[in-house]
């Protein structure tokens, strides 16, 4: 098996979609991404000419490393940072910023372990011993000196040396590359603290006759190596610890990507069946999906009828009966029955490939609070350095007999517990968990900016049809105005809408074609008012819409008008048909309301959100379904820009809005919204639109969004405010403040274990998010 380096998955070698660049063959998993790479192959393989590998400290842009400057590994994968997610490369590497080993962007299923995990785990075990064995001897050495003083020190030289130089060396290449990219971070503190302590030692071991006889005790020069040692170890743990918790934090991703079934049963035009890899279904083969069996990837039914079970990518868990002409979505499961489906969308455009991306690219985002968080931590280190030199020389000055070896430790134990990686930690660790979270859930977040915005929400506009009503209409009748009957209103219309995206469309073309009425294409067609289609069919120029349109095309309504109030009265939609500037007759096309939308715009209300109505169906229909769910406000026959200019209004009176619609004429209130949220069932054009997509499409999805949006923003304040407070009480502790009062003093060695246990923290507490109920 080979990675298609466009979608970045598995395929095999001799898949018939390939491509011969600079000498290698390159295989893909359809001809879309084939056609992807031809028209651009540099792009999946290095950055464009110039990309820099130096940050600018203004953090908006994305940072791209080029593939000769990333380190051997898999250059056809994207490693992004954790903190900064604006660090993009191929292949692995360390973060230009704070110095931290680069991730996948999207995590593999079968990935190996983590190789930085796998080289830390060797240094912190080979290394271990030595640091025990030179911690003993210094502790012994205070006590009942076992060597003579020169001796015991090189001794301690010897066992440290391997601990500082070879298990600490990534952190001081790290400490190194932070200030060429002039990038303070995490990495040079440690850098700095361990450095002196060992240089210090160093120094004291080979020329001890520099030093004042103040500095002598027992009859040698005191040494600190067992503090670099202890530091170096500890670090090392900290970050197996944080290393392992991070790993946990893709484990959405990793079980969404192990949802997919890794073959397809395919029928052949013969009829015969065979199983076939998963990377060979191309779009339009049927397939068969039997009892027990995974649909393999998006499509729709031809034969059959089962339970399939959504629950995996919807969190709805009632399985949804499926017949011919129903959508199936790839990897939900088929409970019962036999199906034969015909593959619409495979590889990267399926839905679960979809929401994969849309969950990997959110919890690479930066949250508001994250950017707030950076601010400080960039001057956080300047700030750290400065109080540790304050320390050493006021302990050098100011304190007592030795007080420059106390400067010295207290200096490093400055340096060593005030590392800020907690504080960057603090954000990035609770967005991840949060995000697969809502996948798992049928949420899709598209940017950690989201998740903080949906709980500030006080006024939710929803549209009617697909979002409050099930948006799968069935005709009910068709009334002629003379001279046209039923009959030729409904073939008019539905050659008309044979062009159009909407649930209201599909529903009159359907029942046309269920009739045996004979279709004819239209020559020419109009869409996106919002209000209706336009088109020429058989030289006639048509309108078909609502009132509004009607009154734009300067079309009377009123032979119909009593007819159509009695049918809306009952919640029926009323659409009328134009013919060449007159009244050609009427179809009402019922959609019934969605089980979960009663309960739904109830409880939304009770959490203190306003819920407003805004369709372009009429006035009366629209009133008659706000009534049944209890909704006061409502906007009837409103065209696009009528919905965008509402939201704009609650805007400007102070209001947190959020727009729920799933058609194209919802996409300018959904970009207006400050949160708009789109219905999984929709168009595109609306979810690409929005900043939340409901992957079920019911607003129960909403009130998921909303608790994981609290639980998620009061996760990441606990995380902050754990790394604030700890910095602010741990460094005067270890710049010696105590001291004058009680006597105390902190070791570096336990400035180095409370640093590790810091960081690791503020992980384990984002995971935590894993247990959060959300509705």
């Amino acid at each position: 098996m080979v990675r298609d380096p466009v979608c970045g998955m598995q395929v095999k070698e001799d898949s018939q979609y390939y491509e011969l660049y600079e000498g290698n063959t390159f295989r893909f998993c359809s001809q879309g991404c084939l056609q992807k790479f031809h028209a651009n192959p540099a792009q999946y393989f290095e950055a464009p000419h110039g990309a820099s590998a130096t940050h600018t400290h203004t953090h908006t842009h994305t940072h791209t490393v080029s593939s000769q400057q990333a380190p051997a590994g898999d250059a056809t994968t994207e490693y992004t940072c954790p903190m900064h997610p604006e660090i993009r490369q191929m292949g692995p590497g360390d973060c230009p910023i704070c110095g931290m080993s680069l991730e996948p962007l999207i995590p593999e299923l079968d990935e190996e372990e983590n190789p930085e995990l796998k080289d830390f785990s060797k240094r912190f075990w080979w290394s271990l011993p030595l640091t025990v064995a030179v911690t003993l001897l210094a502790m012994a050495g205070h006590a009942i000196p076992l060597f003579h003083g020169e001796s015991q020190n090189l001794i301690e030289l010897a066992l440290t040396t391997p601990v500082v130089l070879w298990a600490g060396w990534p952190f001081f290449k790290r400490g190194i590359a932070s200030v060429k990219n002039r990038s303070p971070n995490m990495w040079t503190l440690i850098g700095l603290g361990t450095g002196a302590a060992y240089l210090y030692s160093v120094v004291a071991t080979v020329l001890p006759s520099i030093f004042p006889e103040s500095f002598s005790v027992g009859g040698r020069i005191g040494v600190y190596y067992e503090a670099a040692a202890v530091i170096i170890s500890l670090t090392l743990l900290g970050q197996l610890l944080e290393l392992k918790a991070r790993s946990q934090t893709s484990s959405a991703i990793k079980s969404l990507l192990g949802l997919s079934p890794k073959t397809a049963r395919r029928i052949a035009q013969d009829g015969t069946e065979e199983d076939i890899p998963l990377t060979h279904v191309h779009e339009g083969d049927q397939l068969r999906v039997r009892p027990g069996e995974k649909v393999p990837v998006d499509g729709e039914v031809v034969e059959g009828e089962s339970a399939v079970d959504e629950s995996m990518l919807t969190g709805e868990p009632v399985p949804v009966t499926k017949r011919a002409g129903d959508t199936l979505i790839g990897a939900t499961l088929n409970t019962s029955g036999s199906l034969v489906m015909r593959a619409t969308k495979v590889g990267s455009g399926t839905m679960l490939s979809q929401i994969v991306q849309m969950v990997a690219n959110a919890q690479r985002s930066k949250a508001p609070m994250q950017r707030m968080a950076d601010r400080v931590a960039g001057y956080f280190v300047l700030t750290v350095i400065c109080i540790a030199l304050l320390t050493f020389f006021a302990w050098g000055f100011f304190g007592p007999e030795q007080g420059w070896v106390f400067g010295l430790i207290n200096a490093v134990a400055v340096l060593i517990i005030a590392c800020p990686c907690a504080l960057g930690l603090a954000t990035p660790m609770s967005i991840m968990v949060a995000t697969g979270k809502a996948a798992g859930s049928g949420v899709l977040f598209r940017d950690a900016g989201a998740i903080e915005n949906v709980r500030k929400v006080d006024t939710l506009i929803v549209d009617k049809t697909g979002t409050l009503t099930e948006g799968r209409p069935v005709f009910d009748r068709a009334i002629g105005a003379t001279p046209f009957d039923a009959q030729e209103v409904i073939r008019l219309s539905a050659s008309l809408d044979q062009g159009s995206e909407h649930p209201l469309a599909d529903a009159i073309v359907s029942h046309a074609r269920s009739e045996g009425i004979q279709l004819v294409k239209p020559e020419t067609f109009e869409s996106g008012s919002g209000i209706g289609v336009r088109g020429l069919v058989e030289g006639k120029q048509l309108q078909l819409g609502n009132t509004a349109l009607m009154e734009e095309a300067g079309v009377s309504v009123e032979p119909l008008k009593d007819q159509a109030e009695k049918l809306r009265e009952s919640g029926t939609s009323i659409i009328y048909l134009a013919v060449d500037g007159a009244l050609a007759g009427l179809l009402a096309v019922s959609d019934p309301i969605k089980p979960t939308s009663k309960e739904a715009v109830a409880r939304l209300q009770a959490e203190g959100v306003q819920v407003i109505m805004a369709t372009g169906d009429g006035h009366t229909t629209a009133r008659a379904v706000a009534r049944e769910l209890s909704i006061e406000e409502v906007h009837g026959e409103v065209k696009p820009q009528d919905k965008e200019a509402l939201v704009v209004k609650l805007q400007a009176l102070g209001k947190v809005v959020a727009m729920a619609g799933d058609g194209i004429n919802d996409a300018p209130a959904l970009a207006r919204a400050d949160v708009g949220i789109a219905m999984g069932t929709g168009t595109d054009v609306a979810m690409n639109s929005a900043q939340v997509t409901l992957v079920k499409g019911d607003l129960m999805g909403i009130l998921r969004a909303r608790a994981l949006s609290v639980a998620t923003v009061r996760n990441m304040r606990q995380n902050l405010l754990f790394a604030f407070m700890y910095n602010g009480l741990s460094i005067p502790i270890a710049a010696g403040l105590l001291y004058p009062f009680f006597g105390l003093l902190l070791s570096p060695m336990i400035a180095a274990l409370a640093m590790s246990l810091s960081s690791a923290s503020v992980v384990f507490n984002a995971l935590r998010l894993r247990q959060a109920h959300v509705v």
